[in-house]
Order: C-alpha cells, then structure tokens, then sequence
C-alpha cells in the first residue's frame, strides 16, 4: 500500500454452518436478452449454494447498452409481492439490491430491512458509469439511492456512482491515494459500513479496486489490483457484486471475496472475447461458474 492506508480489511461477514443453504433477497431488474442484474445474480449464487428470492425492480426486454429497449416499472406491485412474503414467513439471511426502477422502491428495500433486521445488507448502487446516469436514471433516483447507504453492511460503487452518492465532483478514472481516500472516507461517513470503491485506472494495465471497513478512529483499507484487460463489457459490475457476495455468503473475508471476485470477472471477460456480438451481450460467465461452485469446498 502507498500513502496512509492501512491494510487487513478482511472481515468475515457471514459464517456458513454445516449443509444450511442461506436465503439471499435479489432485488434487481430482470432481463430478457443481455447478461445482467438478475440474469447474472441468480445463476452466481445459485453455484455458491445460495436459495436467490428474486425481487423485480423492473423488467427488461433488453439491458439499456441496447439502442432500443422496452422497460416496465413494477414499483406498483412491491407491497402485495412483498406481503405475500410476510404471509408465508420468508426469511432471510441477505439482502442484495441493485438497479431500481423508480425513487420509491428505496422503501421497499428499507422495507426488507426491517422486517429481517439480522440479514446482511448488500448494496450495488446501480446508477451510472463513464461520468453519466444510466438513461432510465433519474435524479430524484439517485438522491434516493443515498438512502440505503447508512447502514449498508458492503456498498461496491464505482467511481461515477461514488461521485454521485458523496457530492465529489468526477475526476475519471486516474485518481489519486488523496483522492481514493476522499471517496472513501466520504462514503464511511454517510454509514457504509464496509465499501468496495470499484475502477480505480493509473494507465499502467491494472486496474484497481480499493476495501475500506470502518474503524473506531480510522478506516482501515486495502488496495487490490489485477490486469485490466483492452475492452470494455456490460454487465461487468453487476457479475463483480455477485461474485463477491458468493465468497462472502461461503464465509470468505472481504478482501479475500473482493480478490475472487476481480479474478472471476476477468476469466468471464477472456471467454466473452470469443463470442459473438461481445461488445454488446454482456459478460459470458457460464461456464466459468465451477469456480464460483469451489467456494463451497
């Protein structure tokens, strides 16, 4: 590490027992063709013997990289759906959101914590990437978004949606130790428990994402780099969250889960290059799944 990190930002946050299979809510759009949000979280926790309870933030004829796409909002049918939860006495062992289709499905999230007060708390917060808001983005859905982060047991932004979330005006991709930490301590401060600061690019074929776990006076704080590979995919954000809450959801560190992750993601991007249509699709994780599948040995 360089400047005034620290390291050993590796907590356990969720102890596996025996053969129980852990309840995991996905609260996430769903779509039809291209490889993302529910598409990839249900598949990745499945392998890491997780039971995913699906909640539909929106559903997609395809992921908005398309130059057309149909999209329905399903705010209106949360409450009934999760009612129908209450009724038959669903429990949970995490809560994992991400994309939102509206401002008030915040609610229904803070929803989920309530009534299942003991579950770990994943936030994704699905908004934008390159600088912009995702098109369906709006701002009162992103000042929303800043509900969920107090309290969130691991929040993995990347550098566009921290600098949305904290306010910090977005300086790319090249960012300095001062300007990670800025980021950081900014997003410890609004309640994050434990952050996973996501793209951090210094043009030297790494790229590196940064652990942060709130301490009593200071965060303490890892730096963990791998190749960064010369093409670009959708989907990439959403197979690193799943990946890492697999690890984690298998008794993993966070830095450990955060590590596998990276690995995981850049195994899925090499087979994804010899697909067609690449550029386009989403990241190709199928059949690198028995590495997800190992975690449980």
């Amino acid at each position: 590490m360089k400047g005034s990190f620290m390291s050993n930002a590796n907590p356990v946050l969720y102890k596996r027992e025996g053969a129980y299979i852990p309840r995991v809510a996905a609260v996430h759009d769903l779509c039809g063709y291209g490889k993302c949000s529910l598409g990839v979280a249900i598949p990745v926790l499945s392998a890491a013997g997780c039971d995913v309870c699906p909640v539909p933030t929106s559903l997609f004829s395809a992921h908005t990289r398309f130059p057309k796409f149909y999209m329905h909002d399903t705010t209106d049918m949360l409450a009934s759906y999760l009612d129908a939860w209450v009724d038959e006495g669903i429990e949970l062992d995490a809560v994992y959101s991400g994309f939102l289709g509206a401002a008030e499905q915040v609610a229904s999230i803070q929803r989920l914590y309530r009534e299942h007060p003991k579950a770990l708390r994943i936030v994704d917060p699905v908004m934008g990437d390159g600088g912009s808001m995702y098109p369906t983005y709006t701002q009162e859905l992103c000042d929303a978004m800043r509900g969920l982060v107090d309290g969130a047991d691991v929040l993995t932004p990347n550098l566009t949606e921290a600098s949305i979330l904290t306010g910090i005006e977005y300086a790319g991709q090249d960012l300095s130790d001062d300007q990670v930490k800025a980021y950081l301590d900014a997003l410890l401060a609004m309640g994050a428990k434990t952050v996973v600061l996501k793209g951090v690019v210094r043009g030297d074929g790494q790229i590196r994402n940064y652990v942060a776990v709130s301490g009593e006076k200071d965060a303490s704080v890892t730096e963990i780099s791998s190749e960064l590979l010369p093409y670009m995919l959708h989907g990439t954000g959403d197979l690193f969250a799943s990946a890492l809450l697999a690890a984690l959801m298998c008794g993993r560190g966070l830095t450990d889960a955060c590590t596998f992750a990276g690995i995981f993601v850049r195994d899925a991007m090499q087979i994804t290059r010899e697909q067609p249509d690449f550029e386009v699709r989403g990241v190709s994780f199928e059949s690198v799944l028995g590495e997800i599948t190992q975690l449980l040995k």
